[in-house]
C-alpha cells in the first residue's frame, strides 16, 4: 500500500495498528483520509478480514462515505465493511441477542414523538398536567441518565453517581421504561443502553463480540458521551486493539451528551496508549490559523497541541465594528456582492451565528439585495413553525376570512379542539356558506342553535377564548395601538408562549428564541414606516420572502454548531459580544461554560479557507430592546498582527472592562465626537421593589371568565403578567396591561 500522499505522522497514524492509540486531530489536518488509510492499511497489508474490524462514527453520511472510499480502494464487498453509526450497531446487536433482554428481534424504535406520548400518558395516570410538569422535561432527564449509561439494574459506579432514586422524575423513568418494554419497544438512548445492560451482564455475549472484533476506531471521539465510552472500552477490552480519533478543541456538544473528559482521560483509561499528534492544517492561511490557535491556546481543558500550516499567509482577518445589528446585516451583504461581482461563486461563502434567531436580519438584507441564500440544517427564519403560527394568528386578526390561518392555530397551543371536531366545524361552514370564522362565532354566540355538532364543553370553552382573543385583538389593530403591541397580546393571551416556557428545553428555549426575534423584527418595521400597520408588515415580509428564488448557487448560512465539519473560502461570523456569544448562559455556567464558547469560536475561525471577517454592533436590538453589550472577549484574545479594525476606531469603542457580564444594558449609548479616549458608560441596577398592580393573592374580577384570584404575579410595569385561578378551577396567564380586569 502507497503511504506516500500521507505526512510523517499521518503514517504513524496509519501503521501504529496494535493496542491503544489516541490521534489528536486539529482542524483541517486530514483527518477523514488518515482513518480511511488505516482501514485499507489493515486490510491490505496486514490481511485483517473486514469482519474484523469495527469503525463507529455519528452520521449515517459520514458513515456510507467512509464505506465508499474503502470499498473503491479495495477488492472487497460494500456490505463487509463494518464502517456504521453508535445506533446503527447497537440496534444490529440488540435484534441478534434480543432474547437476553426480554424483547423479541422484532421489537420497535420509537421516535421522540411516540417516546413524548408514552411520558404525557404517564403524566395523566398520575394526574399531572402538562403545565405542570412537561413530557419534554421529563425526556430531558431520561437521555440524561442514557448518556451517563444508567439503565435499570445497572452497577457503573459513576452512572449511579448524583441519581435520587427518590426523585418523582426517576418514578417517571422507571415507568417509562416499563412501557417500553411491555411495548417490546426501545428508544434511541435505549439502542445504546440495552446493548450496555447486555455487554456488561452476560459475560457469554460480550465475550463473542471481544473475539469477533479485533480492531475498533472511533471517529469524532471527542462527541461520545459517557455510555458510548463505555461501549466501546467494552469491546476493545480484550484484544486492546482501540483508536480514536478526534479533537478536544472541537468538543462543543456537551448540550446533548457529549462528555470532553473521553478524551482528555484516555491515557488514564489505557496507560499504555500511543498519542499521535496531526497539526499540520491544510486547509486555511498561517494568518488564520496562528490566530485560532493564540485563541484556543488559553483553554485550560486540553492535550495540548500547535496547529500550523505551509500555506500562505494570507490576508489578514477582519474585525468589523458596526453601530448596530442593521447595519451589520448590511455591512455583510455589501462585502458578499462585491465578492460575487469578483466572480467569487456564493457557495464559496458561509455567514455563522450562534443561535438561530439572529439570522432574521441577515436574510432580510441578503433578500434586498437578491443575494441568493439556504440555511444549513435550519429553516429560513419565516419558514420556522413557531414563527408561521404567529404569522398566522396575526393573518387571523387582519383577515378574519382566511380559514388556513384560523385552521392553523385554532388548537395550538392545545384548547381541546381536535381534528375531528375541526372538521365538524369546516363541514358545517360549508353546508351554510360561511367562513370558518363566522361559524366559529355563530357556535360561540348560539350555543343552543348548535347542539347537534356535539361539541364538548371543553371544545366549547376553547372556541370561546379563542374568538375573544381574536375579537380583542382586532379592536386593539383598530385603535392608534402600535402593530408590535398586538403581537405582544397575542403571544402572551394565546398561550403559544407559555406552553413553550413550561417545556424547558433546548429545543423550546430556541422557539422562543425566535419569536422574540419576530418581535424585534415588528418593531424595527415600525421605526422605518411613518404609518405602520399589521397589513403591511405582513406584505413586507411576503414580497421580501419570495425574491431571489430563480438563482441556483447560494450563500452558506448557518448557526456555529451547524458549521463544524465544513469549509468555505469566505466566512462572516457575526454578533460578537459578550451575552451573544459568548451566550448569556455560557456566563454563567463559569469556566466550563466559557472554555466550550472558546472551541465553538476556534471551529468558527478554522472553517475560513481564505478570508475571515469577525463582526459585532455596538447596540443590538434583542426581544425588542436595544442592548449595548460589550465586544467578545474572544476578540481581544487574536493577537493583534493577525487583525485589521474597520469602522469605529478602536480608541471610541465602548471600553471593555467597564461593563460587568451578564448585565442588562438598555440604557442610551452616546458617544461625544470631540474626544478620542474611551467612553465609559456606567450602568445601576435598581434594587427597589417591585410593586404589582396586582399582586399574588388579590381577588379580581375578568369581564369574561368572572370572578378569579391571583396565584402568581411576575414581570415589571407594561410587562407584568399574572396567574389567575377562576371559580370554576380553570387557571389562566394573562399580560396585564391587555386583560380586562377589575379588583373585587
Amino acid at each position: 500500500m502507497n503511504l506516500e500522499h500521507l505526512n510523517p505522522n499521518q503514517k504513524l497514524a496509519v501503521i501504529e495498528t496494535e493496542g491503544p492509540v489516541m490521534i489528536l486531530a486539529g482542524a483541517g489536518s486530514g483527518k477523514t483520509r488518515t482513518l480511511v488509510s488505516r482501514i485499507q492499511y489493515l486490510l491490505d497489508e496486514k490481511k485483517v478480514s473486514p469482519f474484523r474490524i469495527l469503525a463507529v462514527t455519528f452520521s449515517n453520511k459520514a458513515a456510507r462515505e467512509m464505506r465508499e472510499r474503502i470499498a473503491a480502494d479495495n477488492d472487497i464487498d460494500f456490505g463487509a465493511i463494518q464502517v456504521t453509526t453508535f445506533h446503527s450497531f447497537c440496534a444490529r446487536v440488540l435484534r441478534n441477542e434480543a432474547q437476553y433482554l426480554g424483547l423479541s428481534r422484532n421489537f420497535t424504535i420509537y421516535d421522540t414523538s411516540e417516546s413524548k406520548s408514552i411520558v404525557k400518558t404517564i403524566l395523566g395516570r398520575r394526574g399531572i398536567s402538562v403545565k405542570e410538569v412537561h413530557p419534554s422535561e421529563v425526556l430531558y432527564y431520561i437521555d440524561g441518565l442514557k448518556n451517563l449509561g444508567y439503565y435499570i439494574g445497572c452497577t457503573d459506579e459513576e452512572a449511579n453517581d448524583d441519581i435520587d432514586k427518590d426523585d418523582l422524575f426517576f418514578q417517571f423513568y422507571q415507568e417509562y421504561e416499563a412501557e417500553l418494554h411491555k411495548s417490546n419497544a426501545v428508544d434511541f438512548g435505549s439502542l445504546i443502553t440495552g446493548v450496555l445492560n447486555l455487554f456488561e451482564k452476560f459475560p457469554e455475549v460480550i465475550e463473542r463480540y471481544q473475539k469477533r472484533f479485533h480492531y475498533v476506531l472511533v471517529d469524532e471521539y471527542q462527541d461520545t458521551n459517557r455510555a458510548q465510552f463505555r461501549l466501546v472500552r467494552l469491546l476493545s477490552e480484550e484484544k486492546k486493539n482501540i483508536c480514536v480519533v478526534g479533537d478536544e478543541d472541537q468538543s462543543i456538544y456537551s448540550w446533548r451528551g457529549a462528555d470532553i473528559r473521553n478524551i482528555l482521560e484516555f491515557e488514564k483509561i489505557f496507560p499504555d496508549a500511543k498519542l499521535i499528534k496531526l497539526e499540520q492544517n491544510y486547509r486555511s492561511s498561517k494568518n488564520i490559523i496562528e490566530a485560532a490557535s493564540s485563541v484556543i491556546a488559553r483553554n485550560s481543558q486540553r492535550k495540548g497541541k500547535k496547529l500550523w500550516t505551509s500555506n500562505d499567509q494570507g490576508d489578514s482577518i477582519k474585525v468589523v465594528e458596526c453601530p448596530d445589528d442593521k447595519q451589520e446585516a448590511e455591512y455583510i451583504t455589501k462585502e458578499i456582492t462585491k465578492l460575487i461581482t469578483k466572480n467569487v461563486s456564493p457557495k464559496e461563502i458561509a455567514i455563522f451565528y450562534r443561535n438561530n434567531a439572529q439570522s432574521r436580519l441577515i436574510e432580510d438584507a441578503l433578500r434586498r439585495s437578491n443575494v441568493a441564500y439556504k440555511v444549513v440544517a435550519g429553516i429560513k427564519f419565516y419558514e420556522r413553525k413557531e414563527v408561521k403560527d404567529l404569522l398566522a394568528y396575526i393573518r387571523c386578526v387582519v383577515n378574519d376570512k382566511d380559514s388556513l390561518a384560523i385552521s392553523r392555530i385554532i388548537n395550538t397551543p392545545t384548547r381541546g379542539i381536535g381534528a375531528r371536531s375541526l372538521r365538524k366545524i369546516e363541514d358545517e361552514a360549508i353546508k351554510m356558506n360561511l367562513s370558518l370564522w363566522e361559524i366559529i362565532n355563530k357556535i360561540v354566540d348560539e350555543p343552543e342553535e348548535y347542539r347537534f355538532l356535539k361539541l364538548s364543553a371543553k371544545i366549547r370553552s376553547g372556541l370561546n377564548s379563542f374568538a375573544t382573543m381574536i375579537h380583542e385583538s382586532k379592536l386593539l389593530a383598530a385603535s392608534t395601538e402600535t402593530p408590535s403591541v398586538v403581537y405582544e397580546k397575542l403571544l402572551n393571551e394565546s398561550g403559544y408562549l407559555e406552553a413553550l416556557e413550561v417545556e424547558k428545553t433546548y429545543e423550546a428555549q430556541g422557539r422562543i428564541e425566535n419569536l422574540e426575534e419576530l418581535y424585534t423584527a415588528i418593531k424595527q418595521y415600525e421605526e422605518y414606516e411613518d404609518q405602520p400597520s399589521m397589513v403591511g408588515f405582513l406584505e413586507t415580509i411576503t414580497l421580501d420572502a419570495n425574491k431571489g428564488d430563480e438563482q441556483i448557487e447560494e450563500v452558506s448560512m448557518m448557526t456555529i454548531h451547524g458549521s463544524k465539519g465544513l469549509e468555505y473560502h469566505y466566512v462572516f461570523v457575526v454578533g460578537l459580544e459578550e451575552t451573544v456569544f459568548p451566550s448569556f448562559q455560557s456566563m454563567e455556567d463559569g469556566d466550563d461554560g466559557i472554555e466550550e464558547e472558546r472551541r465553538l469560536f476556534y471551529v468558527a475561525m478554522t472553517r475560513a479557507m481564505k478570508k475571515l471577517h469577525l463582526c459585532f454592533a455596538q447596540a443590538r436590538m434583542l426581544w425588542g430592546q436595544v442592548r449595548f453589550n460589550s465586544p467578545s472577549r474572544f476578540i481581544d484574545e487574536i493577537p493583534e498582527e493577525f487583525y485589521e479594525w474597520e469602522g469605529v476606531k478602536k480608541s471610541q469603542s465602548i471600553k471593555k472592562n467597564t461593563i460587568k457580564d451578564g448585565i442588562d444594558y438598555s440604557e442610551e449609548f452616546s458617544q461625544d465626537s470631540d474626544h478620542s479616549d474611551f467612553v465609559e458608560t456606567t450602568y445601576v441596577q435598581s434594587t427597589a421593589r417591585i410593586e404589582y398592580k396586582f399582586p399574588k393573592g388579590t381577588s379580581l374580577m375578568h369581564k369574561l371568565y368572572g370572578e378569579g384570584l391571583v396565584l402568581d404575579a411576575e414581570g415589571f410595569g407594561e410587562d407584568e403578567k399574572v396567574v389567575i385561578k377562576f371559580k370554576d378551577g380553570a387557571r389562566k396567564k394573562f399580560l396585564v396591561k391587555f386583560a380586562p380586569l377589575e379588583k373585587c
